[in-house]
């Protein structure tokens, strides 16, 4: 019966999703509550998209290696970088929505990229590629990120934070692998759909936990709630459509995904590891830049299933 819940959840996901924005930004003291919780959710939700995977959807990082580590070091390393210079350059580096524009462009896909591919009709092994290449190598690349941008850590505190980062990261994968390794576990579908379904509720209670600074600025801050709020569409939806035309002329099959994995990034993440005033500061930039995130599915579905269907 749970197996059966969680799949229908599963097939459900993207309301549950927008069903997490809502009660986040509706519910402020859940929000507040939930808070605490993101940080071990988001390591729960890596274990799971690396049970998902298994040994055989891990080795889809070493398929076509040398353009996934070119696009990844370009989303990761480069683009940030370029983000922070331009932001320098104008004298507002140091503005929370600069802070935050750099921080989500460093951060490797949302974990539940593949998952959103899915929802949408694209190809998910791009995704799942995208994905572990991207936290894989999210150590070393938000290493130069980190070291250029006020209030992130000097660099010690940056390297140290890159190791504790990679601590959980291996962590939450080795055991899923371990438990693998342990049980033979060969998961059927309907199991698949059951881990499905767990990591959409997760989804939505790591949503609701990010958007609890979204309640309090609907009263106390709107306009800001509103510029944060356009900022975040502004970055999210552009270069999602940009990356899939530009990925198109080479790779049509994965070009959905890969315009996917580009907008959508793990900027939760971070909230482990950044000093406790700047983790603050940027929780309302984070909260707001789950709702591009999670109403992709809604807004961008018809064109990724239009784009998926020209590369199939």
């Amino acid at each position: 019966m749970i197996t059966g819940l969680l799949g229908w959840t599963a097939r459900q996901g993207r309301y549950a999703l927008v069903a997490g924005l809502l009660a986040g930004a509706l519910l402020p003291g859940l929000a507040e509550a939930l808070r605490f919780a993101v940080a071990p959710l988001i390591v729960a939700l890596l274990f799971l998209a690396v049970l998902r995977l298994g040994p055989d959807g891990l080795r889809t990082g070493a398929v076509r290696l040398p353009a996934a580590c070119a696009l990844t070091i370009l989303l990761q390393l480069v683009l940030p970088l370029a983000a922070a210079a331009a932001f320098a350059l104008a004298g507002v580096l140091e503005h929370p929505l600069a802070r935050g524009t750099v921080l989500v462009l460093a951060a490797a896909p949302i974990t539940g990229s593949a998952n959103l591919a899915l929802l949408m009709g694209a190809e998910p092994v791009a995704a799942l590629r995208q994905l572990v290449l991207g936290t894989a190598l999210l150590p070393l690349t938000v290493v130069p990120v980190f070291a250029v941008m006020p209030g992130f850590g000097g660099v010690g505190d940056v390297v140290l934070a890159a190791l504790r980062l990679l601590a959980i990261i291996s962590l939450a994968a080795g055991a899923a692998l371990l438990l693998h390794r342990v049980m033979r576990f060969q998961p059927a579908a309907r199991v698949l759909g059951a881990i499905d379904g767990l990591s959409a509720i997760l989804l939505a209670l790591v949503v609701i936990g990010l958007m609890s600074a979204i309640g309090p600025a609907l009263h106390e801050a709107p306009l800001r709630l509103a510029l944060t709020l356009g900022a975040c569409f502004a970055i999210n939806l552009p270069l999602q459509l940009l990356v899939c035309q530009l990925a198109a002329r080479r790779d049509p099959k994965a070009a959905p995904a890969l315009g996917i994995v580009a907008g959508n990034r793990n900027a939760a993440l971070f909230l482990s590891i950044l000093p406790a005033a700047t983790a603050d500061e940027l929780m309302l930039f984070i909260g707001c830049f789950q709702i591009p995130m999670y109403l992709t599915p809604l807004m961008l579905g018809g064109w990724y299933r239009r784009a998926a269907a020209r590369g199939g």
